[in-house]
Protein backbone atom coordinates (compact mmCIF):
# COMPACT_ATOMS: atom_id res chain seq x y z
CA UNK A 1 0.00 0.00 0.00
CA UNK A 2 1.95 3.52 -0.96
CA UNK A 3 0.43 6.87 0.14
CA UNK A 4 -0.60 9.09 -2.49
CA UNK A 5 -1.09 12.90 -2.62
CA UNK A 6 -2.94 14.71 -5.09
CA UNK A 7 -2.35 18.07 -5.48
CA UNK A 8 -4.07 21.08 -7.45
CA UNK A 9 -2.64 21.06 -10.89
CA UNK A 10 -1.98 23.37 -13.70
CA UNK A 11 -5.00 25.96 -13.64
CA UNK A 12 -3.87 28.40 -16.38
CA UNK A 13 -3.34 32.07 -15.52
CA UNK A 14 -5.41 31.99 -12.42
CA UNK A 15 -4.34 32.27 -9.08
CA UNK A 16 -5.26 31.97 -4.85
CA UNK A 17 -8.79 30.24 -6.35
CA UNK A 18 -11.78 29.43 -3.86
CA UNK A 19 -13.04 25.96 -3.13
CA UNK A 20 -16.58 26.00 -3.24
CA UNK A 21 -17.32 22.19 -2.61
CA UNK A 22 -15.32 19.25 -0.89
CA UNK A 23 -16.78 16.01 -2.50
CA UNK A 24 -15.23 13.58 -0.65
CA UNK A 25 -14.78 12.27 3.42
CA UNK A 26 -11.81 10.80 4.64
CA UNK A 27 -11.98 7.11 5.14
CA UNK A 28 -14.19 6.90 1.77
CA UNK A 29 -13.30 4.86 -1.07
CA UNK A 30 -13.11 6.78 -4.73
CA UNK A 31 -12.77 5.42 -8.15
CA UNK A 32 -10.97 6.79 -10.65
CA UNK A 33 -12.84 9.71 -12.88
CA UNK A 34 -14.63 10.54 -9.46
CA UNK A 35 -14.56 13.97 -8.71
CA UNK A 36 -12.78 14.92 -5.38
CA UNK A 37 -13.44 18.72 -5.22
CA UNK A 38 -14.63 21.75 -6.95
CA UNK A 39 -12.64 25.05 -7.42
CA UNK A 40 -14.29 28.23 -8.85
CA UNK A 41 -12.80 31.37 -10.15
CA UNK A 42 -14.09 34.66 -11.80
CA UNK A 43 -15.42 33.21 -15.10
CA UNK A 44 -15.74 29.68 -14.47
CA UNK A 45 -16.53 26.18 -11.79
CA UNK A 46 -14.08 23.22 -12.42
CA UNK A 47 -14.34 20.11 -10.74
CA UNK A 48 -10.76 17.73 -10.27
CA UNK A 49 -11.64 14.43 -10.51
CA UNK A 50 -9.59 11.48 -9.45
CA UNK A 51 -7.07 9.53 -11.99
CA UNK A 52 -6.84 6.27 -10.21
CA UNK A 53 -9.02 4.21 -7.02
CA UNK A 54 -7.88 4.70 -3.24
CA UNK A 55 -8.61 5.31 0.16
CA UNK A 56 -8.60 8.92 1.36
CA UNK A 57 -6.52 8.87 4.38
CA UNK A 58 -6.50 13.07 5.09
CA UNK A 59 -8.52 15.73 3.54
CA UNK A 60 -6.23 19.31 3.58
CA UNK A 61 -8.32 21.28 2.21
CA UNK A 62 -12.02 22.85 3.85
CA UNK A 63 -14.57 24.84 1.61
CA UNK A 64 -14.03 28.22 1.64
CA UNK A 65 -9.85 28.10 1.25
CA UNK A 66 -7.90 29.71 -1.48
CA UNK A 67 -5.86 26.72 -3.11
CA UNK A 68 -3.24 27.74 -6.29
CA UNK A 69 -1.00 25.22 -8.73
CA UNK A 70 0.53 22.67 -6.58
CA UNK A 71 -1.58 23.05 -3.28
CA UNK A 72 -2.15 19.61 -1.81
CA UNK A 73 -5.59 18.35 -1.60
CA UNK A 74 -5.91 15.18 0.16
CA UNK A 75 -3.43 12.23 0.68
CA UNK A 76 -4.34 8.89 -0.44
CA UNK A 77 -3.52 5.00 0.03
CA UNK A 78 -3.18 3.31 -3.18
CA UNK A 79 -4.58 -0.64 -2.86
CA UNK A 80 -5.85 -3.17 -4.65
CA UNK A 81 -9.54 -3.14 -5.24
CA UNK A 82 -11.74 -5.62 -6.89
CA UNK A 83 -8.65 -7.68 -7.22
CA UNK A 84 -6.49 -4.58 -9.46
CA UNK A 85 -3.75 -2.84 -8.94
CA UNK A 86 -4.98 0.87 -9.46
CA UNK A 87 -2.17 2.64 -11.40
CA UNK A 88 -1.75 6.39 -11.31
CA UNK A 89 -2.02 8.87 -13.94
CA UNK A 90 1.40 10.66 -13.19
CA UNK A 91 3.87 10.12 -10.58
CA UNK A 92 6.98 12.35 -9.37
CA UNK A 93 9.10 12.01 -6.26
CA UNK A 94 8.83 14.30 -3.33
CA UNK A 95 12.35 14.26 -2.38
CA UNK A 96 11.45 15.70 1.31
CA UNK A 97 8.59 13.41 1.96
CA UNK A 98 9.65 9.87 -0.07
CA UNK A 99 6.13 10.17 -1.02
CA UNK A 100 4.75 9.95 -4.67
CA UNK A 101 2.80 12.98 -5.60
CA UNK A 102 -0.40 12.58 -8.70
CA UNK A 103 -0.46 15.51 -10.90
CA UNK A 104 -2.50 15.07 -13.27
CA UNK A 105 -4.05 16.84 -16.10
CA UNK A 106 -7.54 18.79 -15.72
CA UNK A 107 -10.05 20.04 -17.98
CA UNK A 108 -9.87 23.92 -17.67
CA UNK A 109 -12.02 24.48 -20.76
CA UNK A 110 -14.83 27.50 -19.62
CA UNK A 111 -18.64 26.55 -19.55
CA UNK A 112 -19.64 27.16 -23.44
CA UNK A 113 -22.89 27.78 -22.23
CA UNK A 114 -24.82 31.19 -22.12
CA UNK A 115 -24.65 31.64 -18.11
CA UNK A 116 -27.84 31.90 -16.33
CA UNK A 117 -28.43 34.96 -14.72
CA UNK A 118 -30.65 36.17 -11.31
CA UNK A 119 -32.67 39.36 -11.06
CA UNK A 120 -29.63 41.29 -10.67
CA UNK A 121 -27.84 40.28 -13.97
CA UNK A 122 -25.29 38.45 -12.46
CA UNK A 123 -24.27 34.85 -12.94
CA UNK A 124 -25.90 32.46 -10.65
CA UNK A 125 -22.96 30.13 -8.94
CA UNK A 126 -23.33 26.88 -8.64
CA UNK A 127 -21.01 23.61 -9.57
CA UNK A 128 -20.84 21.91 -12.86
CA UNK A 129 -22.73 18.91 -11.63
CA UNK A 130 -25.66 20.62 -10.11
CA UNK A 131 -25.47 22.69 -13.17
CA UNK A 132 -25.83 19.09 -14.99
CA UNK A 133 -28.34 18.07 -12.27
CA UNK A 134 -30.54 21.33 -13.52
CA UNK A 135 -30.57 20.45 -17.03
CA UNK A 136 -31.60 16.73 -16.42
CA UNK A 137 -34.61 18.12 -14.50
CA UNK A 138 -35.33 20.63 -16.93
CA UNK A 139 -35.55 23.57 -14.19
CA UNK A 140 -34.20 27.47 -15.16
CA UNK A 141 -31.33 28.19 -12.52
CA UNK A 142 -32.23 31.67 -12.81
CA UNK A 143 -35.54 30.84 -10.86
CA UNK A 144 -33.89 28.61 -7.93
CA UNK A 145 -33.02 30.37 -4.94
CA UNK A 146 -29.66 29.39 -3.56
CA UNK A 147 -29.07 28.96 0.38
CA UNK A 148 -25.05 29.26 0.69
CA UNK A 149 -22.82 32.13 0.23
CA UNK A 150 -23.37 34.30 -2.53
CA UNK A 151 -26.63 32.86 -3.72
CA UNK A 152 -25.01 29.46 -4.17
CA UNK A 153 -27.42 26.92 -5.72
CA UNK A 154 -27.12 23.26 -4.19
CA UNK A 155 -28.93 20.12 -5.11
CA UNK A 156 -31.18 20.28 -2.19
CA UNK A 157 -31.83 24.03 -3.48
CA UNK A 158 -32.86 22.15 -6.42
CA UNK A 159 -34.60 19.72 -5.08
CA UNK A 160 -36.94 21.95 -2.51
CA UNK A 161 -37.57 23.98 -5.88
CA UNK A 162 -38.89 20.96 -7.87
CA UNK A 163 -40.65 19.94 -4.97
CA UNK A 164 -42.44 23.30 -4.63
CA UNK A 165 -43.13 23.85 -8.21
CA UNK A 166 -44.77 20.32 -8.22
CA UNK A 167 -46.94 21.49 -5.04
CA UNK A 168 -47.88 24.56 -6.84
CA UNK A 169 -48.87 22.42 -10.02
CA UNK A 170 -51.07 20.15 -8.28
CA UNK A 171 -52.68 23.06 -6.16
CA UNK A 172 -53.41 24.88 -9.46
CA UNK A 173 -54.82 21.88 -10.89
CA UNK A 174 -57.03 21.14 -8.39
CA UNK A 175 -58.34 24.27 -8.01
CA UNK A 176 -58.91 25.28 -11.80
CA UNK A 177 -59.03 21.70 -13.34
CA UNK A 178 -56.42 22.76 -15.60
CA UNK A 179 -55.78 19.39 -17.05
CA UNK A 180 -59.24 18.24 -16.89
CA UNK A 181 -61.85 18.49 -19.55
CA UNK A 182 -65.04 17.00 -19.17
CA UNK A 183 -66.09 14.77 -21.55
CA UNK A 184 -69.48 16.69 -21.74
CA UNK A 185 -70.38 20.53 -20.60
CA UNK A 186 -72.55 20.82 -17.35
CA UNK A 187 -75.42 22.74 -19.06
CA UNK A 188 -75.86 19.83 -21.65
CA UNK A 189 -77.47 18.44 -18.82
CA UNK A 190 -79.83 21.17 -17.34
CA UNK A 191 -80.18 24.76 -16.34
CA UNK A 192 -76.35 25.52 -14.52
CA UNK A 193 -75.12 28.94 -12.70
CA UNK A 194 -71.52 29.88 -12.58
CA UNK A 195 -70.44 32.42 -10.26
CA UNK A 196 -66.95 33.26 -8.58
CA UNK A 197 -65.37 31.09 -6.15
CA UNK A 198 -65.13 33.41 -2.74
CA UNK A 199 -62.07 35.17 -2.44
CA UNK A 200 -61.45 33.62 1.67
CA UNK A 201 -61.89 30.04 -0.36
CA UNK A 202 -59.37 30.34 -3.31
CA UNK A 203 -56.76 31.73 -0.36
CA UNK A 204 -57.73 28.75 2.06
CA UNK A 205 -57.19 26.09 -0.90
CA UNK A 206 -53.68 25.97 -1.54
CA UNK A 207 -52.89 26.09 2.08
CA UNK A 208 -55.30 23.17 2.52
CA UNK A 209 -54.11 21.00 -0.20
CA UNK A 210 -50.12 21.88 0.80
CA UNK A 211 -51.20 21.01 4.20
CA UNK A 212 -52.48 17.45 3.43
CA UNK A 213 -50.05 16.35 1.02
CA UNK A 214 -46.76 17.49 2.63
CA UNK A 215 -47.76 16.38 6.53
CA UNK A 216 -48.46 13.02 7.68
CA UNK A 217 -51.80 12.93 9.45
CA UNK A 218 -52.81 11.00 12.25
CA UNK A 219 -56.16 11.23 13.72
CA UNK A 220 -57.29 10.39 17.32
CA UNK A 221 -60.37 9.55 18.17
CA UNK A 222 -62.14 9.62 21.72
CA UNK A 223 -64.75 9.99 23.58
CA UNK A 224 -65.38 12.32 26.80
CA UNK A 225 -67.54 11.93 28.88
CA UNK A 226 -68.71 16.10 29.93
CA UNK A 227 -71.94 14.98 32.03
CA UNK A 228 -70.59 16.74 35.28
CA UNK A 229 -69.12 19.84 33.11
CA UNK A 230 -72.68 20.53 31.33
CA UNK A 231 -74.26 20.23 34.79
CA UNK A 232 -71.96 22.87 35.94
CA UNK A 233 -71.98 25.24 32.47
CA UNK A 234 -75.62 25.24 33.09
CA UNK A 235 -75.79 26.22 36.79
CA UNK A 236 -73.49 29.58 36.20
CA UNK A 237 -75.06 31.96 37.36
CA UNK A 238 -74.94 35.85 38.05
CA UNK A 239 -73.85 36.33 42.06
CA UNK A 240 -75.96 39.84 41.85
CA UNK A 241 -78.75 39.39 40.14
CA UNK A 242 -79.51 35.36 39.75
CA UNK A 243 -79.39 35.43 36.37
CA UNK A 244 -78.45 32.95 33.77
CA UNK A 245 -74.93 32.87 32.48
CA UNK A 246 -74.57 31.53 28.76
CA UNK A 247 -71.20 30.51 28.34
CA UNK A 248 -69.64 28.00 25.30
CA UNK A 249 -68.95 24.52 25.92
CA UNK A 250 -65.92 25.85 23.57
CA UNK A 251 -64.43 27.84 26.58
CA UNK A 252 -64.16 25.04 29.01
CA UNK A 253 -62.41 22.40 26.06
CA UNK A 254 -59.93 25.84 25.10
CA UNK A 255 -58.75 25.87 29.11
CA UNK A 256 -58.29 22.19 28.80
CA UNK A 257 -56.24 22.62 25.88
CA UNK A 258 -54.12 24.86 27.82
CA UNK A 259 -54.10 22.34 30.14
CA UNK A 260 -52.70 19.85 27.91
CA UNK A 261 -50.53 21.90 25.96
CA UNK A 262 -48.32 22.77 29.10
CA UNK A 263 -48.41 18.98 30.50
CA UNK A 264 -47.56 17.80 26.39
CA UNK A 265 -45.27 20.89 25.18
CA UNK A 266 -44.88 18.70 21.50
CA UNK A 267 -48.15 19.76 20.93
CA UNK A 268 -47.34 24.00 21.34
CA UNK A 269 -44.60 23.48 18.66
CA UNK A 270 -43.18 23.87 14.94
CA UNK A 271 -40.54 22.45 13.07
CA UNK A 272 -38.15 23.48 9.94
CA UNK A 273 -38.09 20.22 8.54
CA UNK A 274 -35.22 21.73 6.22
CA UNK A 275 -32.88 22.99 9.41
CA UNK A 276 -33.85 19.98 11.85
CA UNK A 277 -34.99 22.97 14.36
CA UNK A 278 -38.14 22.64 16.81
CA UNK A 279 -39.27 26.01 18.06
CA UNK A 280 -41.26 25.46 21.70
CA UNK A 281 -43.87 28.53 22.26
CA UNK A 282 -44.26 29.76 25.95
CA UNK A 283 -47.62 31.47 24.72
CA UNK A 284 -50.90 29.59 24.48
CA UNK A 285 -53.05 31.16 21.38
CA UNK A 286 -55.68 28.91 20.73
CA UNK A 287 -57.03 29.08 16.82
CA UNK A 288 -60.66 28.60 16.44
CA UNK A 289 -62.36 27.91 13.11
CA UNK A 290 -65.00 30.07 12.83
CA UNK A 291 -67.80 29.65 9.66
CA UNK A 292 -68.71 32.59 8.01
CA UNK A 293 -70.72 33.51 4.94
CA UNK A 294 -67.27 34.31 3.20
CA UNK A 295 -65.63 30.70 3.98
CA UNK A 296 -63.91 29.24 6.82
CA UNK A 297 -61.29 31.62 9.14
CA UNK A 298 -59.45 30.60 11.68
CA UNK A 299 -58.49 33.69 14.19
CA UNK A 300 -56.46 33.16 16.72
CA UNK A 301 -57.88 33.73 20.59
CA UNK A 302 -54.53 35.14 22.46
CA UNK A 303 -52.93 34.40 25.53
CA UNK A 304 -56.13 32.09 26.74
CA UNK A 305 -54.23 30.69 29.84
CA UNK A 306 -54.55 34.24 31.22
CA UNK A 307 -58.49 35.00 31.20
CA UNK A 308 -61.17 33.12 33.10
CA UNK A 309 -63.86 30.67 31.48
CA UNK A 310 -66.21 33.66 31.17
CA UNK A 311 -63.24 36.03 29.95
CA UNK A 312 -62.86 33.39 26.97
CA UNK A 313 -65.97 33.24 25.54
CA UNK A 314 -66.95 37.04 25.50
CA UNK A 315 -63.62 36.83 23.09
CA UNK A 316 -64.60 34.25 21.28
CA UNK A 317 -67.99 36.26 20.30
CA UNK A 318 -65.69 39.48 19.84
CA UNK A 319 -63.58 37.75 17.11
CA UNK A 320 -66.26 35.57 15.37
CA UNK A 321 -68.35 38.73 14.73
CA UNK A 322 -65.06 40.93 13.58
CA UNK A 323 -64.37 37.23 11.01
CA UNK A 324 -67.87 37.95 9.97
CA UNK A 325 -67.68 41.45 9.11
CA UNK A 326 -64.38 41.33 7.35
CA UNK A 327 -62.76 43.70 9.99
CA UNK A 328 -60.37 41.19 11.49
CA UNK A 329 -56.68 42.12 11.03
CA UNK A 330 -54.55 39.81 9.02
CA UNK A 331 -52.01 39.24 11.72
CA UNK A 332 -54.80 37.58 13.86
CA UNK A 333 -54.77 34.28 11.82
CA UNK A 334 -51.16 33.31 12.19
CA UNK A 335 -48.66 32.76 15.72
CA UNK A 336 -51.02 30.06 16.80
CA UNK A 337 -50.33 27.28 19.29
CA UNK A 338 -53.23 24.58 17.95
CA UNK A 339 -56.55 25.30 16.65
CA UNK A 340 -59.90 23.70 17.41
CA UNK A 341 -62.41 23.10 14.44
CA UNK A 342 -65.62 22.58 16.36
CA UNK A 343 -68.89 21.48 14.25
CA UNK A 344 -71.19 20.90 17.30
CA UNK A 345 -73.51 23.45 16.59
CA UNK A 346 -73.95 21.54 13.53
CA UNK A 347 -74.22 17.91 13.91
CA UNK A 348 -72.22 14.88 13.58
CA UNK A 349 -69.14 12.75 15.58
CA UNK A 350 -65.75 12.63 14.06
CA UNK A 351 -64.09 13.63 11.71
CA UNK A 352 -60.40 14.38 10.10
CA UNK A 353 -59.36 17.60 10.54
CA UNK A 354 -56.27 18.95 8.58
CA UNK A 355 -53.27 20.80 10.34
CA UNK A 356 -53.38 24.66 9.89
CA UNK A 357 -48.66 24.31 9.38
CA UNK A 358 -46.83 25.68 10.96
CA UNK A 359 -48.80 24.58 14.12
CA UNK A 360 -48.68 20.43 14.71
CA UNK A 361 -52.04 19.30 15.68
CA UNK A 362 -55.77 20.39 15.38
CA UNK A 363 -58.64 18.87 17.51
CA UNK A 364 -62.18 18.46 16.06
CA UNK A 365 -64.97 18.74 18.60
CA UNK A 366 -68.67 16.91 17.04
CA UNK A 367 -72.01 17.31 18.93
CA UNK A 368 -72.47 15.56 22.16
CA UNK A 369 -74.71 13.04 22.75
CA UNK A 370 -76.57 11.15 25.36
CA UNK A 371 -75.31 7.52 25.77
CA UNK A 372 -76.45 4.86 28.12
CA UNK A 373 -73.41 3.26 29.92
CA UNK A 374 -73.23 0.77 32.58
CA UNK A 375 -71.11 3.15 35.89
CA UNK A 376 -70.51 1.90 39.25
CA UNK A 377 -73.21 -0.89 38.39
CA UNK A 378 -75.72 1.12 37.51
CA UNK A 379 -77.06 1.74 34.08
CA UNK A 380 -77.31 5.63 33.45
CA UNK A 381 -77.65 7.90 30.81
CA UNK A 382 -74.29 10.29 30.36
CA UNK A 383 -73.44 13.31 27.94
CA UNK A 384 -70.53 12.48 25.85
CA UNK A 385 -68.56 14.77 23.71
CA UNK A 386 -66.91 12.92 20.43
CA UNK A 387 -63.38 14.67 19.76
CA UNK A 388 -60.77 13.90 16.99
CA UNK A 389 -57.22 14.84 17.35
CA UNK A 390 -55.07 14.98 14.10
CA UNK A 391 -51.69 15.51 14.82
CA UNK A 392 -48.42 15.80 12.98
CA UNK A 393 -46.61 12.11 12.56
CA UNK A 394 -42.90 13.60 12.16
CA UNK A 395 -43.01 15.01 15.61
CA UNK A 396 -45.54 13.73 18.01
CA UNK A 397 -46.24 9.41 17.91
CA UNK A 398 -49.54 7.94 18.67
CA UNK A 399 -48.71 7.34 22.56
CA UNK A 400 -48.32 10.98 23.03
CA UNK A 401 -51.81 11.37 20.70
CA UNK A 402 -53.40 8.92 22.58
CA UNK A 403 -52.16 10.36 25.89
CA UNK A 404 -53.11 14.11 24.91
CA UNK A 405 -56.69 12.53 24.19
CA UNK A 406 -56.96 11.00 27.54
CA UNK A 407 -55.53 14.61 29.61
CA UNK A 408 -58.41 16.51 27.63
CA UNK A 409 -60.79 13.90 29.10
CA UNK A 410 -59.55 14.37 32.30
CA UNK A 411 -59.46 18.06 32.08
CA UNK A 412 -62.90 17.73 31.06
CA UNK A 413 -64.30 15.34 33.51
CA UNK A 414 -65.68 14.93 36.89
CA UNK A 415 -62.84 15.86 38.98
CA UNK A 416 -61.53 18.86 37.08
CA UNK A 417 -64.57 20.54 35.62
CA UNK A 418 -65.36 22.84 38.41
CA UNK A 419 -61.34 23.87 38.34
CA UNK A 420 -61.56 24.89 34.85
CA UNK A 421 -63.59 28.39 35.91
CA UNK A 422 -61.05 29.42 38.38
Amino acid sequence: MTEQKIIVPNIGDFKEVEVIEVLVKEGQKIKKDESVITIESDKSSVEVPSNFDGIIKKIFIKVGDKVSEGTVILSLNNEEINGEKTQPFIKEQDNNTKNEIINFPINNKKNTELPSLDVDGKVKPASPIVRKFIRELGADISKIPGSKRSGRVTKDDVKDYIKNQLTTTSTHSTLVEKNVKNEYEHNEFGEIDIKDMPRVKKLSGPHLVRSWTEIPHVTQHEEIDITEMEQFRNSIKDLYTGQKISVTPLAFIMRAMVNGLKAYPNFNASIDSKSGKVTYKKYFHIGVAVDTPHGLMVPKIRNVDQLDIKGISKKLRIVSKLCRELKIDKKEFFGGSMTISSLGGIGGTFFTPIINPPELSILGIGKSYDKVVKKEGQIVTRKILPISLSYDHRFIDGAEGARFCVHLSQSLGKDFAFKLAV
